[in-house]
Parts: structure tokens; sequence; C-alpha cells
């Protein structure tokens, strides 16, 4: 079974940057993909991006597109989530999830919070 600790996030100003974390422990993630979604207060949580262990391919929410880039170290088993001109629509608890390719998002993570002033 796997289990998901992010780290990284800050409070930060509009228009910084910050750098997200998902080590993942646990079993290896071939055939297995990874995401980061997040959960504004009063909001559901959404889909930011995901990527494929694997290949690495990748995907992207619109809002975040340009700007966010996710990416995953396999020697580290972790994931990671740069994030640039940030906004203050960006604040949310972000979480990191995993789950097979052709599957849900089954195990999460419990969560860091990225707030950005404005």
């Amino acid at each position: 079974q796997v289990h998901l600790v992010e780290s990284g996030g800050a409070l930060v100003q509009a228009g910084g940057s910050l750098r997200l974390s998902c080590a993942a422990s646990g079993r290896t993630l071939s055939g297995y993909r990874m995401g980061w979604f997040r959960q504004a207060p009063g909001k559901e949580r959404a889909f930011v991006a995901r990527v494929t262990w694997s290949n690495g391919l990748t995907y992207y929410a619109d809002s975040v597109k340009g700007r966010f880039t996710i990416s995953r170290d396999n020697a580290k088993n972790t994931m990671y989530l740069q994030m640039n001109g940030l906004k203050p629509e960006d604040t949310a608890v972000y979480y990191c999830a995993v789950g097979p390719i052709s599957g849900p998002f089954g195990t999460w993570g419990q969560g860091t919070q990225v707030t950005v002033s404005s």
C-alpha cells in the first residue's frame, strides 16, 4: 500500500513561486499515475495536474496550464509541482494522490496549505 506525504506549502505573494513535493513509499509506482488536486475554502476538490509514472506523460487543468509544471523523480519516488505566477485564486489545500493508470485516484496524502496574498 502506498503512503503519500506532501510538503512545500507556504504563504507567498501574488506572482511568486512555490514547489510542492509528494514523497511516495510502500510500493513501486510503475503502472500508476500520480496527481495533484486542490481544495479552496467552500469549494469542492479540483484536479490540478497528473503524471504517468512510467513515461512522464502529463496533463493539466486549464486554470494552471503554462504556470504550473508537474514532474517526478523515479529515484526518489517523489512527485513535484512547480507553481509559478501564483494568483490569490490558487489559494487552497493541495493534495497529492496515486492510482492505477486505468482507474481512479484511490490513495491520498494529508494535504499542504498554499496561501497566495494579493
